[in-house]
Order: structure tokens, then sequence, then C-alpha cells
């Protein structure tokens, strides 16, 4: 016979189970669970490889998957496919946590990727000719960045007060008439061969085998607040595993690394 005291007791089992059931699961950043950590292709990659090999030597097991574009980390961050992801300013990640309401949080810098401006067919910005093609990414932020170059540069006027939220309709003055093409930051590389020149992060420039101190006619100075951040869900902010990766990421180790495999192209930000 089942009584009122027997399905108290019974949903009071049912409450305890997915307790007992998360008391079973395995800790983050073991070999039972790997840290998942979403990179960009290139660089970023690069350098995470280094610091997995570092923080296994402090118990902590990472897992790295690559993305080629900058929206899909952020949405598999939130959606608790991946732990934390590391390829993103601090403007971009705050431009996307304003427009698709992500509660995902910056909690350490890494490296800073200064943007240069790259061309097959002049040497100088000077040079760019009248009525030319220039190209910049075609996501906020990064967009406004190079927009933001080439106006340092003195191909473009922007308002006084621009940041990096300026849009090509923002544009003040272009006396040379210049046609701004807007691309996934990932193509602009191979759009050299049909542009005039062309503003590129620069991960997506060195793993186009293009080396930015070298091949850029201009670039961002290592005062470029741009420094790439690790982000992590809200509320994992304090986690014991999110202590681990920063220190094995802000490590001497990893910027002896970052020295010798990018020649100065990449500039520690910690």
């Amino acid at each position: 016979m089942i009584t009122r005291r027997s399905l108290i007791l019974a949903g009071g089992a049912a409450l305890l189970l997915p307790a007992a059931l998360r008391a079973q699961s395995p800790e983050i950043g073991t070999a039972a669970r790997p840290l998942k950590i979403g990179v960009t292709a290139g660089p970023h990659a690069q350098v995470m490889e280094k610091v997995r090999d570092i923080a296994a030597k402090d118990g902590l097991v990472i897992r790295i998957i690559e993305f080629t574009d900058y929206i899909q980390p952020n949405m598999a961050l939130a959606s608790g496919d991946l732990d934390a992801n590391s390829f993103q300013t601090q403007p971009f990640l705050d431009q996307q946590v304003q427009d698709r309401g992500l509660k995902i949080v910056s909690v350490a810098k890494t490296l800073t990727f200064p943007m240069g401006i790259y061309s097959k067919r002049v040497k100088s910005v000077d040079a760019l000719p009248q009525g030319g093609r220039i190209a910049i990414p075609n996501d906020p932020t990064q967009g406004g960045r190079g927009l933001m170059l080439f106006a340092k540069a003195g191909v473009l006027k922007l308002p006084p007060n621009a940041d990096v939220s300026v849009t090509v309709a923002d544009i003040v003055e272009n006396p040379k008439r210049l046609r701004i093409l807007e691309l996934e930051a990932a193509q602009l590389p191979r759009a050299l061969d049909d542009v005039d020149a062309a503003a590129i992060n620069t991960n997506y420039a060195i793993t186009a085998g293009l080396q930015p101190t070298r091949d850029a006619i201009a670039i961002e100075g290592a005062d470029s607040p741009h420094a790439n951040r690790i982000v992590v869900r809200q509320g994992d902010e304090d986690k014991p595993w999110v202590k681990k990766l920063v220190s094995a990421y802000q490590n001497d180790e990893v910027k002896a690394f970052v020295a010798q495999t990018f020649s100065g192209s990449v500039i520690p930000g910690f």
C-alpha cells in the first residue's frame, strides 16, 4: 500500500539522487574530465600547447579545441561545451556579451597580437591608389580596430572620440575614395591578391606565413590596448582549475616560448 509517508520518502530520495550523481562526476581538469579550452587556429593554439605541458606538471589535464572564427568559441563556452577559451580581446568580449547576452567573463591577460596592414601591391600606406580597395575584418570591434589603424596611418579620418565600435558609416574623410570591404578575419590573408591592402590580425597573418614586424606596411604599437584574455563562464572565476590555468599561462616558460617562436610579433600581456 502506498502511503503519504512513502511518497514523501520517495520524493526525498529523488531529490537526493541528482546530488549523488553530481558527487560522482569527475573533477574538471582530470584525465577522466579534461579541461576543454577553445582557441583559434595558429598562434593561440601553439601557445596553448605549451601551456598544456606546463599545466600537466601541476596535475591539470587540458584538451585543446581549435576554431576558425571568433564567434563559435564564445557560443560553445556559454553553452557549456567548453570550460574556457583563449583568443579574444577585452573590447571584443565586451561587445559579444552586450550583443548576445553571454554570461562569460575575463579572468586573465594572455598575449597582445598587434594588428597590421599588409599589401602585395604597395610598399607603404601612402602609396595606396585613388579609388583603391582595402579590407578589414567584418566582426564587431575588430573591424573598428582595422579602421582605426588605417586612420592612424593617415588614409582615413574618424571622429575624434572613435573607439573599436567605429564603423565604415562613421568615417569623416576618405580623400582617396578608398572602397572598404568587410570580410571574415580568417579570409583576409587570401584576399591580399584581390585588394590593395588589408588590416589583418596577427594570429591569421602568421598562419598565412606573414611576419608582422617584417611584412606589415603599418602596425599597432606596443601600447595597443588589445591584450587577449582567458575567458570562463560567470561563477567559475574562483574555481581551483582556473587558478591553475592562469598560473600555467602567465609563466616565464611561456614568455620564453613566445619570444623564441614569434620573434617579437607577439607580446606577452602579463
